[in-house]
């Protein structure tokens, strides 16, 4: 029995709504994909859904690759497709699955977004060092460029695990511990912070919660945060939430042309290094990726420039001349 296009997208179309409860957006891109699909003109002559076969996906996902559709996009119209030829297979309208051994076009992995040195220098200073709240924000913030770990890593640090007057860090996560160099302005950075802001966010938790900074849930803040590093006003650890919190005040303070957080800090640490001729293991041991690789996609991030300028500052005969020497 022959099962009208149209008739089969309506009952598709219910099953959805009724049966998946899908989102009315989703089910609209959905239903939009697989009538793009069926009316394509890959599909001339199809007359029923029982007709459909493999090379008729395979046509119109070539088609799409021809007309430079990106990865992202294809992948999202297979994912529909699928989804509509699976429930054909269900109601008995379909023998075969055409979409069998369909593969999703896997979407370009995005570079990340970096800040240039000078918008960095730009976000470190921002933070009002007249205040605890500022003092903490910028012993943070240092801190996470200085040492290009993770935000949870950050907010996981107990006082014992940074060592400024030293110049190192102890970060833990995942079951591996790592110990990473803090530069002389991260180092001071949480020196005072640890001087002068600390110890009052601790003991009174200070006036009031102020943005990025989270209530306590229970327990009073020296309970709560005694061992952390970094607290909240009402002396807890810092929380995840809480730092995001923070770097969306302060991102939009800056300006950018691409959203700010606090993992562009991590890639910018990894970049800045590299540009500076840092060695592409050491900046991975340092990340604590498990595989080179992860490491070397950075690498994609410096431009030409970029090279150029750390091959001339490194290499020692890059602004040598050896015709000179052999003229004399």
């Amino acid at each position: 029995m022959q099962h009208p296009i149209e008739e089969c997208i309506e009952r598709y179309e219910q099953h959805v709504t009724q049966e998946r409860r899908m989102s009315v957006h989703t089910r609209a891109a959905y239903l939009r994909d697989i009538r793009a699909f069926l009316g394509a003109d890959t599909m001339s002559g199809l007359d029923s859904i029982g007709a459909l076969r493999p090379f008729h996906v395979n046509q119109y996902v070539f088609q799409l690759k021809r007309e430079g559709r990106a990865a992202a996009s294809i992948s999202r119209l297979v994912a529909s497709v699928r989804s509509f030829c699976h429930y054909c297979i269900r109601e008995g309208w379909l023998d075969l699955d055409p979409t069998l051994g369909l593969e999703r076009p896997k979407p370009e992995a995005k570079p990340p977004e970096i800040l240039s040195p000078e918008d960095t220098e730009r976000l470190l200073r921002l933070p009002d060092l007249a205040t605890e709240q500022g003092i903490r924000d910028r012993a943070m913030l240092e801190t996470l460029y200085a040492t290009g770990m993770r935000v949870s890593e950050l907010m996981a640090m107990n006082v014992g695990d940074v060592q400024p007057k030293l110049g190192f860090v102890r970060c833990s996560s995942a079951n591996r511990e790592r110990v990473i160099p803090l530069g002389q302005a991260a180092a001071e950075a949480v020196q005072r912070y640890l001087e002068e802001a600390r110890p009052r966010l601790l003991g009174d938790g200070g006036d009031g919660p102020a943005s990025g900074d989270e209530r306590p849930r229970n327990g009073t803040g020296a309970e709560m945060g005694e061992e952390a590093l970094f607290l909240n006003v009402r002396g807890q650890r810092m929380s995840r939430q809480g730092f995001w919190k923070t770097m969306k005040k302060y991102a939009e303070r800056l300006e950018l042309p691409f959203a700010l957080t606090p993992h562009t800090l991590r890639h910018s640490f990894a970049v800045h290094l590299l540009q500076n001729g840092a060695d592409v293991r050491a900046v991975q041991e340092m990340l604590g990726h498990t595989e080179l690789a992860t490491t070397q996609r950075y690498i994609a991030q410096m431009s030409r420039t970029s090279m150029k300028d750390v091959y001339t500052h490194a290499h020692p005969r890059a602004r040598t001349s050896s015709f000179g020497e052999e003229k004399q």
